[in-house]
């Protein structure tokens, strides 16, 4: 019987392109910087997701930290209940492209996907 090595599932998953588009745009801010995901009150369907780059000070015991390659994504506890298992994907197509938010938890997802409900 063959064992399939698996990875533990991350609250918040981040594909290659996404992660590659987020690293670039870091080191424009020519510092070392972790990603801060979250969500806030907003947006067409009532909640919005925010995404900024942070001081890595910033980090809060509290909060959940995910390490892809050495770079920290970060959110926050409350946040993380509207988050958890969502994907962030990137896409460089003209029409369409930027970053998209896959969230499992969302019941409702506006037309342009940068905002939510659940």
């Amino acid at each position: 019987m063959t064992q399939v090595a698996t990875t533990p599932p991350r609250g918040i998953m981040m594909t290659d392109m996404a992660v590659a588009q987020v690293k670039a745009l870091r080191e424009k801010q020519g510092k070392d910087l972790c990603l801060r995901v979250g969500v806030r009150q907003g947006g067409c369907s009532g909640m919005s997701y925010t995404m900024d780059f942070a001081d890595p000070s910033s980090i809060q015991p509290t909060d959940e930290v995910f390490d892809y390659d050495g770079f920290k994504v970060v959110c926050d506890p409350k946040s993380m209940l509207y988050l958890y298992g969502m994907a962030l994907d990137y896409s460089d197509a003209m029409i369409g492209g930027g970053f998209q938010f896959t969230n499992p938890n969302a019941s409702q997802t506006c037309g342009c996907g940068k905002s939510f409900s659940s």
